[in-house]
């Protein structure tokens, strides 16, 4: 069964309470968490889909303490775009690697003739 682009697409709410914000949130979380294992196969990504399942949780992590009502709206709907165009495969490989690119990228050089050469002395 093929879905059309239209099916991971969500109407913009706004939050009433903050009850209601932490569900569409949970939502959501639960929505990536579900297709980490097709975005895996989809993007040929050579790491197990634990790893993908990691970085989701740690995204999810980085706005943990946000309190103001409509920057979570905000946080919310941007999510499910890019829970979205993930899935429709709207996204280059490089897009996602991106994401990704932290834990396997190396030190970045501290000195000037370590930047300027290229190389660790």
């Amino acid at each position: 069964m093929t879905t059309t682009p239209a099916a991971y697409a969500a109407k913009v709410v706004s939050s009433s309470s903050f009850s209601e914000a932490r569900s569409r949130v949970l939502s959501l979380y639960r929505d990536w968490q579900r297709a980490a294992p097709k975005i895996v196969q989809s993007y040929l990504l050579d790491f197990p889909v634990a790893t993908a399942r990691a970085k989701i949780r740690e995204e999810f992590e980085k706005n943990r303490y946000v309190s103001d009502l409509k920057v979570i709206d905000v946080l919310i709907f941007k999510g499910r775009a890019e829970y979205q165009e993930t899935l429709n495969s709207w996204k280059m490989d490089t897009h996602i690697m991106r994401y990704f690119s932290k834990e396997e990228s190396p030190p970045k050089p501290e000195g000037f003739l370590e930047k300027f050469y290229g190389i660790e002395f």
